[in-house]
């Protein structure tokens, strides 16, 4: 049995693991071109690491796909075990994990954050950057929440309430039109397809882990759209977006609350995703959410395209 077929069958019965290290997540983000590495004790997998391999420019790149906010290891710890022992464990099994994955030109992951100790990857020469999302971990107590978002935010809540009200739908055509009108308006192309869309969505509904919300006026005229995706731990906010015409009506930030709501009814933590954009962390800030920082994992073997790297740096710096 191949370690792909061990990993399907793995992920039927570990439900812990992070929705986007999910076989079937990452056949629909991936296609073929994804793998893992596994450590076995008495034939009973103890920790896997899946990856996405693809070729760039004539390298072989070990990346993330679109719209995957973290892959990384995922460890399964014995019970009661001391944190002395929590670290040795995690440098023995990190460690197997490393040596196995393949050769490659570039190896860059991101890390969900419930992965705190990165030094077996140090010691095997990869570097680290820190990135952050934000969370809303507890949501008992709904009023709290609220309080806690900011003055303004609540106010554009209650600006929202009387303009829109919030629909569940599976219009996914709608939702991608909306999208793009958003990336058009930053100038930006929108980084994925309809097509590469639509096939994360039909096994993400498939496997009950999607949520899409509107936010529709009297005239049923479309202010923001949401995408929620979740696993046992979390619902994450994939994405969202605006009409550039309804830009001040508050229905993104009406949205979140019922994503939010969302979150509280199955009793899981609110994820807004990472960001590094300014106005992006401002936005999740508002709400109340806690930063959490993930690792960002790297490492160049290619000494062409470490030089290649280098010099768009410096480009970059100018």
């Amino acid at each position: 049995m191949t370690n792909k077929q061990k990993y399907y069958i793995f992920c039927e019965t570990e439900e812990n693991i992070p929705i986007f290290s999910q076989a079937w997540w990452l056949d629909a983000v991936c296609g073929t071109n994804w793998d893992v590495v596994l450590v076995e004790h008495h034939g009973d997998i103890i920790a896997s690491m899946p990856y996405h391999m693809k070729k760039k420019t004539g390298f072989n790149i070990i990346t993330m796909p679109k719209l995957t906010q973290n892959m990384g290891p995922y460890i399964k710890y014995p019970d009661n075990q001391k944190y002395e022992k929590k670290i040795v464990y995690e440098k023995q099994v990190m460690t197997k994990l490393i040596d196995m994955l393949p050769e490659c030109d570039k190896f860059s992951q991101n890390f969900h954050y419930t992965i705190t100790n990165w030094q077996p990857f140090y010691w095997k020469e990869f570097k680290q950057s820190t990135k952050y999302t934000y969370v809303l971990n507890d949501l008992y107590d709904s009023k709290l929440v609220i309080k806690n978002f900011s003055s303004e935010c609540r106010n554009k809540i209650d600006k929202a309430k009387k303009i829109v009200s919030v629909i569940e739908t599976d219009n996914l055509v709608e939702f991608y039109k909306i999208s793009r009108m958003s990336f058009d308006r930053q100038g930006i192309k929108i980084p994925y397809s309809y097509n590469y869309l639509k096939k994360l969505d039909d096994v993400c509904s498939a496997n009950r882990s999607r949520k899409i919300f509107f936010a529709i006026d009297k005239n049923n005229d479309i202010h923001a759209v949401v995408y929620l995706i979740r696993d046992k731990l979390s619902v994450y906010l994939l994405a969202s977006a605006g009409d550039p015409m309804f830009r001040s009506s508050g229905a993104k930030n009406i949205l979140v609350l019922e994503a939010v709501k969302f979150a509280k009814d199955n009793g899981l933590i609110f994820d807004f995703e990472g960001s590094m954009i300014e106005n992006v962390v401002k936005y999740n800030r508002s709400f109340g959410a806690i930063q959490k920082p993930y690792f960002h994992i790297m490492k160049t073997s290619s000494t062409l395209l470490r030089v290649k790297d280098a010099f768009k740096e410096v480009l970059l710096s100018k």
